[in-house]
């Protein structure tokens, strides 16, 4: 394990006990039992090892989602059923840092932060949003984006049922029960409160779109930590196409297949897709 792991290892579990602001640099370099010149070697500060935080967790939530509703063998109920699934198994999986965090918005008056939760939301909705083009298509033109804010209203309420009441969780029911609603919403709701117009209106509000030169720098971190393999070369291809778009679609869309099944390269998947879109 790197020290940078190390440290955020360490702080998750001092931030999960006190919160962030309760927190110090020398508790989190106690408790990791490094220097405080080492932890500064790895980030600048404590507030810049938060964001490293969210960022890697909140990456993690989106690719996997990502991931399942661009799965062409993911169709009707059962893509519900599994972006329900992916959903609430990835809060089960994070719930110590998914409290923090969920805390933390409703407290903080931390701009950064605050515009951090807003740009990782605002991915969300757009893979929702693609989803329900996949199910629904025309027939939902008018009531799409409330149809979003409902599916994020049930993730919401029912991710706190679990995380902060101890509910006992079926996950296999809850997300059939969540795949029939949402089902039921799409056909039969016909009055709509979200306009075109007000949507775009959320979305002028922490929704910036990475760069090329930021997308590059992931890439170059995450070929330094593979070894010699398809993979590798592969982002090793992608990463010069980002700069100079010499590839044919085709041969894109090969390469990005090559890393799509790893798990931890379906952020960069995410990025390259999203960024070939532009």
């Amino acid at each position: 394990m790197s020290k940078k792991q190390l440290i955020m290892e360490s702080a998750l579990e001092l931030f999960a006990k006190q919160g962030f602001e309760a927190t110090s640099v020398q508790q989190i370099t106690e408790h990791s039992g490094i220097s405080k010149g080492a932890f500064y070697l790895s980030f600048k500060s404590k507030d810049e090892l938060i964001m490293a935080l969210i960022d890697h967790f909140m990456m993690q939530f989106v690719s996997d989602i990502d991931h399942i509703v661009n799965d062409p063998d993911n169709t009707g109920e059962e893509l519900l059923r599994k972006f329900y699934y992916t959903t609430f198994h990835s809060f089960q999986k994070h719930s110590d840092f998914a409290k923090i965090f969920i805390k933390e918005q409703a407290h903080t008056f931390n701009e950064e932060l605050i515009s951090k939760g807003r740009h990782f939301d605002q991915l969300i909705d757009d893979i929702t949003l693609s989803m329900l083009d996949q199910l629904y298509g025309e027939t939902i033109q008018h009531t799409k984006y409330d149809l979003i804010y409902c599916i994020k209203g049930f993730m919401h309420v029912y991710s706190h049922l679990f995380l902060f009441f101890n509910v006992p969780l079926n996950l296999d029911v809850l997300c059939r029960s969540l795949a029939e609603k949402t089902n039921l919403l799409a056909e039969h709701s016909t009055i709509p409160f979200i306009t075109d117009e007000l949507y775009e209106k959320f979305r002028k509000t922490g929704h910036d779109e990475m760069t090329a030169g930021q997308i590059i720098e992931i890439m170059e971190q995450k070929i330094e930590e593979l070894e010699e393999s398809i993979e590798r070369e592969s982002l090793v291809l992608l990463k010069q196409d980002v700069l100079e778009r010499s590839l044919s679609p085709a041969i894109r869309k090969g390469l990005i297949a090559n890393l799509r099944s790893l798990p931890h390269c379906r952020w960069i998947v995410y990025l390259l897709e999203n960024c070939y879109k532009q």
